[in-house]
């Protein structure tokens, strides 16, 4: 599979995906109009003359239906990969690839819901407080991809083993609105009571702590050395050096110590929810009481 840093003709992975489907279904025998493809994985001939002119950005599902139609052997779907890959932000990329692989991903987070954990409201919101000349189409191909993620690692149960930490400052903090936090502590709720992950809150009164001022995240693999990532607002770093991954673990460890118990977590993480959406049926009632 080519290397996203150096296709071929300097195509971005999107072009690349579009100009392979029209050479596959070209070399097809016989030759196959875009119609015909169309039906066979059941889409439009206009859809795939999109994917072709790299309009559309191509979904697994239907990459696997075209290799199938097309028996190409996989490339489609190989390509796919490509193109997952392509969506991260660039110094986010490497940490995305090694993430796919881990057995255990321990996380920290101080002032928001890590990406793992969003809900699409909450990100579509995060994701216009920071970038508000968004495209539409940008918007929503930033939040389709933080979905997939979030559905491959965590709603999947073969997934790694998850584990988090928040700042209680994540559950206060309103992102988007209020009714949106209500919705985005209650699917965390939900993660922790289906056990598809362990979260902790390291409240207020538990003063300052080793991660206050940051994002970290802690991988382990079943055939590699840990890793760790740190993040910041427009950069991110992967970690391998094993002193520096040790001293991150041992930060992680002593916020964990600190913090409450998932019980614990779990009820304030729904008293936060509850108190939420009071405040925005509290609001609402003075606007009408207004009007």
């Amino acid at each position: 599979m080519p290397n996203p840093r150096n296709l071929p003709s300097g195509k971005t992975p999107r072009e690349y995906y579009g100009s392979e489907l029209r050479r596959l279904r070209e070399a097809a025998c016989p030759r196959m109009s875009q119609e015909k493809l169309g039906q066979l994985t059941f889409v439009s001939g206009g859809y795939i003359g999109q994917l072709e002119q790299a309009v559309r950005v191509p979904q697994l599902d239907l990459s696997i239906r075209i290799d199938k139609a097309l028996a190409t052997g996989g490339v489609l779907e190989r390509l796919h990969e490509l193109l997952e890959f392509s969506r991260f932000p660039d110094f986010f990329k490497h940490a995305a690839e090694h993430e796919a692989q881990a057995l255990t991903i321990s996380e920290f987070g101080a002032l928001i819901v890590p990406g793992l954990l969003q809900t699409p409201e909450y990100a579509r919101a995060l994701f216009l407080s920071g970038q508000p000349l968004l495209t539409d189409a940008e918007l929503n191909e930033f939040v389709a991809t933080r979905m997939e993620r979030s559905s491959r690692l965590v709603v999947d149960p073969g997934g790694p083993e998850l584990w988090y930490i928040l700042d209680e400052a994540v559950i206060r903090r309103v992102i988007g609105s209020r009714l949106i936090m209500a919705e985005q502590l209650r699917h965390i709720a939900g993660l922790i009571t289906r056990r598809r992950t362990i979260v902790q809150v390291a409240t207020f009164e538990a003063g300052g702590h080793a991660l206050i001022d940051g994002f970290l995240s802690l991988m382990t693999f079943a055939d590699a050395p840990p890793l760790a990532y740190l993040e910041g607002p427009h950069a991110g770093q992967l970690v391998d050096e094993m002193r520096v991954v040790e001293r991150c673990r041992r930060s992680y460890d002593l916020v964990r110590a600190a913090a409450l118990s998932p019980e614990a977590s779990l009820a304030l993480i729904l008293s936060a929810a509850e108190e939420h959406e009071s405040a925005q049926a509290l609001s609402n009632a003075r606007k009408l009481a207004k009007e």
